[in-house]
């Protein structure tokens, strides 16, 4: 299996989800668009896989290549071809096809119990489990078709399904044991970390993270492991 990545920033990248892709035999071309690279010939991949970043889905005038992501991702979901967005990808998904993005009154940044419905991505999981949060923006309104799969005190829309391919996933499951420390470097997550966790909010989060990491990471490898078996139903012949 093919996957392409589509990231935002260098320290949003798929994590964890490497060691699924390499158990399974899958090969990855990640595409770096804050940095210019161009969008590959879509046709010769199988699966997408866009991750977060700072950006906003509304910065396009500051961001033009969000214009063209966009554009390649409404061209590949309405395709029906298997697609998972992370935090921003979550987002995208939502914006390209028609939902609503916007500010939340707080930022959710840390740890949040996160309660899914019932769905293939989610299968031998619990109902609720603790996940990680960094995020400004939030889904406000899902687009025609989507179905929103779960949610947390602090943002109704953590996740979504749009057709039976298409997922979004607001809340990160491809953290490292580095990701956290990594991310507080970028000036936009080191302010929202400030004004949701004061001074020293990030030792606080870099603490809870390290106390549920192996829980988080065993939850990681059966979510993003159950994409894959979604992708292969979509990607077998008909």
């Amino acid at each position: 299996m093919k996957i392409l990545v589509f990231q935002h920033a260098v320290s949003e990248h798929p994590g964890n989800f490497r060691d699924v892709m390499k158990a399974r035999g899958c090969s990855m071309h990640a595409v770096e668009l804050d940095e210019g690279e161009p969008i590959p010939d879509l046709d010769g991949f199988d699966v997408l896989l866009v991750m977060g970043g700072p950006q906003d889905v509304w910065q396009v005038d500051e961001f033009p290549w969000l214009s063209d992501e966009m554009a390649a991702i409404q061209r590949w979901v309405r395709a029906g071809r298997p697609y998972l967005g992370m935090c921003l990808g979550h987002q995208l998904l939502a914006q390209c096809l028609g939902g609503q993005v916007g500010l939340m009154d707080k930022p959710e940044v840390g740890m949040s119990q996160v309660t899914v419905e019932a769905d293939p991505i989610f299968h031998r999981l619990p109902v609720s489990w603790p996940c990680m949060q960094w995020h400004g923006a939030e889904v406000k309104r899902l687009p025609e078709g989507a179905v929103r799969l779960a949610s947390s005190p602090g943002c109704v829309i953590q996740a979504q399904r749009w057709g039976r391919f298409a997922y979004g996933l607001q809340f990160h499951m491809e953290l490292t044991r580095t990701t956290t420390t990594e991310w507080a470097a970028l000036p936009e997550y080191k302010a929202a970390l400030e004004r949701v966790r004061g001074p020293g909010g990030l030792d606080e989060v870099v603490a809870e993270v390290n106390a549920q990491f192996s829980g988080m990471y065993d939850a990681a490898q059966i979510v993003f492991g159950n994409f894959l078996d979604v992708a292969e139903i979509a990607l077998a012949p008909a």
